[in-house]
């Protein structure tokens, strides 16, 4: 089906010349002069190759049928990551090359959208949120301005991000899993 390139979001998956190609950044561009182009930043599915694309937002872009179904993450070994569909009980072994800087975030038993190409794994999406622990952070300094200062810290899945100076090592918070950001502290 044809869709117009301005439309391509990331995880999409499109056909160009016959090979599938999942989107890992799509960016819309309108320059002060001249037509407003749309930069694709693409992994062939085959091979893992990535490529760079540039349509103009007008142009028409080949979208491949792809099945999404919502799975459940099981555990990781040798054979890569398995997920369960929660309605077939069906197990699925995804390679760790699609699941790719996501992997920090993959906790047991959460949910995520496993997209599939004639039964065969291609792109993953996780929840634009994951609650997770601080490990480390440094102390408190006293007359720190809140507002516009933060500092770093280690979570509990070894990423580091950057949290405001009231939070301290134990705390729970929210974090985007698209960029590591720190959201807010945990609710619960």
């Amino acid at each position: 089906m044809k869709v117009i390139a301005s439309t391509l979001r990331k995880g999409n998956v499109v056909d160009i010349d016959g090979r599938l190609y999942v989107v890992l950044t799509a960016q819309n561009i309108h320059p002060g002069k001249g037509t407003p182009v749309t930069q694709l930043d693409m992994r062939r599915i085959s091979d893992g190759v990535k490529v760079s694309e540039r349509y103009r937002t007008t142009e028409q872009v080949e979208r491949a049928f792809v099945e999404d179904r919502e799975h459940t993450f099981l555990y990781e070994d040798g054979e890569g990551f398995h997920f369960m569909n929660p309605e077939t009980y069906d197990q699925v072994a995804v390679p760790e090359d699609i699941i790719g800087d996501q992997k920090p975030y993959l906790q047991e038993g959460m949910p995520v959208m496993l997209s599939t190409h004639n039964g065969v794994p291609i792109a993953i999406e996780l929840p634009a949120r994951v609650t997770l622990e601080i490990t480390e952070t440094e102390p408190v300094v006293k007359g720190q301005t809140a507002s516009s200062s933060y500092k770093p810290a280690m979570l509990s899945n070894g990423v580091r991000t950057m949290v405001p100076p009231h939070i301290q090592a134990g705390t729970r918070v929210v974090i985007m899993t698209e960029d590591g950001s720190y959201v807010e502290r945990a609710k619960d």
